[in-house]
């Protein structure tokens, strides 16, 4: 059967400024989805629309026909409401473990598809995957299961969910072109609408531990992907939030995994805490429940009972200890003063150096393995303060880990103490 284009004038088309039709949309993922388009074709195609960009019409067909390249859940059995989170990663970014067990303790179901981390920010499976017996990979039906039951669950997103997301996402990733808007957007959001997800809240990160480092770029990015949302019909809405330091005082797996548990149990950094409970708001009132308490729910407890349900449900043990690494190591003030910064891309290479991360897919971390936060922005220091603890099971990691950190705080004499802001804007 004769092919509806050719590759070649889909590209020519995108080089030269033009806007794609629908048709060529539709055909080019789907080609390229049964392998007639080559890969070298679309990473032409890839780098085309990094340089010219694409217009809200091209993105939201581009999103659907990666959608149409796969299945689609269905929630509509559900006897609750239906809210998902994505955040666009960072350092000590463990929100999503807090935050699904609240809002579900409110009776709304929260699906959340998660994946494992690459380089420098940590991925949420790899963290619970620190808790003994837990496991990641459900069957569609045990997830449904679960969301009636429980309300919360997290695991591994099935394979059949936008196929061609996940070949062009790899090809991005060796093309120079990750950073292009439409492609990320379109990536992230391809995923939530197949995942079924009635309401949509984003946390998009900017600053230096983020994806999109600059503010206006991160502004694009979740201006994006609010009117993808949108346009398909899913109550879609972002915030906008600081990245330039680590959230809360862990990065690494079964650090944060206490931390987490710290903050279900009414306590925790005060970053987590505001930031956990500004977006189980929002997720709460795109489900239709306005005006609710979220803080109540950590401190009676409901929370975290919810929190062991989803555990349990998945084979884990939320009583059990957790992993702690074999050897530890301190990282030390010079001098005295206020902490004006702290570097979270220098924190989380120096958890990824000491084993919390990867550097290749499918390669093992630490579950014990990360950093320990002792002083952070706003606080003030003394000399020969402890900074920071570095955890790991291999002690030969240290030394890097302590090159990639060295310098991460600014300490200034001359600061006052302060308490920073997390969420920077809301777009809708």
């Amino acid at each position: 059967m004769a092919e509806a284009y050719d590759a070649i004038d889909v590209i020519r088309s995108k080089r030269d400024g033009e806007h794609l039709s629908d048709e060529k949309i539709d055909w080019v993922i789907d080609a390229y989805t049964r392998g007639v388009v080559a890969e070298e074709q679309m990473a032409a195609l890839a780098m085309a629309i990094f340089l010219n960009g694409m217009e809200r019409r091209e993105i939201a067909r581009w999103t659907s026909a990666m959608i149409a390249s796969g299945e689609r859940m269905d929630f509509a059995a559900l006897s609750k409401p239906t809210t998902d989170k994505h955040s666009t990663g960072g350092v000590g970014d463990k929100i999503t473990l807090p935050l699904a067990p609240l809002v579900a303790s409110f009776g709304v179901a929260v699906p959340q598809l998660s994946g494992r981390g690459l380089g420098h920010t940590g991925g949420t499976l790899d963290k619970l995957e620190s808790i003994p017996g837990w496991r990641a990979d459900l069957s569609n039906a045990e997830m449904m299961s679960q969301l009636e039951d429980v309300g919360a669950v997290v695991c591994a997103a099935g394979s059949g969910l936008a196929p061609a997301d996940k070949k062009l996402y790899a090809l991005r990733d060796v093309t120079g072109t990750v950073e292009a808007i439409p492609l990320i957007a379109s990536s992230i959001m391809s995923k939530k609408i197949a995942e079924g997800t009635a309401a949509l809240v984003l946390d998009v990160k900017t600053g230096a531990g983020a994806f999109m480092r600059e503010e206006a770029d991160a502004r694009e990015l979740a201006r994006t992907m609010v009117d993808l949302g949108t346009d398909a019909g899913v109550t879609t809405v972002a915030l906008l939030t600081d990245m330039s330091t680590p959230l809360g005082r862990t990065v690494g797996n079964a650090l944060e995994v206490r931390e987490s548990v710290e903050v279900l149990a009414g306590g925790g950094p005060a970053d987590i805490v505001e930031l956990t409970t500004a977006l189980a708001r929002e997720m709460l009132a795109a489900a239709g429940k306005k005006d609710v308490d979220v803080e109540a729910a950590l401190a009676d407890g409901r929370a975290m009972d919810t929190w062991k349900e989803m555990i349990r449900a998945q084979g884990g043990d939320p009583d059990a200890p957790l992993p702690i690494a074999a050897h530890t190591q301190e990282i030390r003030a010079e001098a005295d003063g206020v902490v004006t910064a702290l570097d979270a891309l220098q924190v989380g290479v120096a958890g990824w150096r000491l084993g919390a991360g990867r550097s290749r897919p499918g390669e093992a971390v630490q579950a014990g393995a990360g950093v320990e936060l002792h002083r952070v922005v706003g606080e003030t220091v003394h000399a020969g303060d402890v900074l920071a603890t570095l955890h790991t099971d291999t002690p030969d990691r240290f030394e890097r880990a302590v090159e990639s950190i060295d310098g991460a705080w600014t300490i200034r004499a001359d600061a006052a103490e302060r308490q920073r802001s997390i969420v920077l804007d809301r777009i809708a």
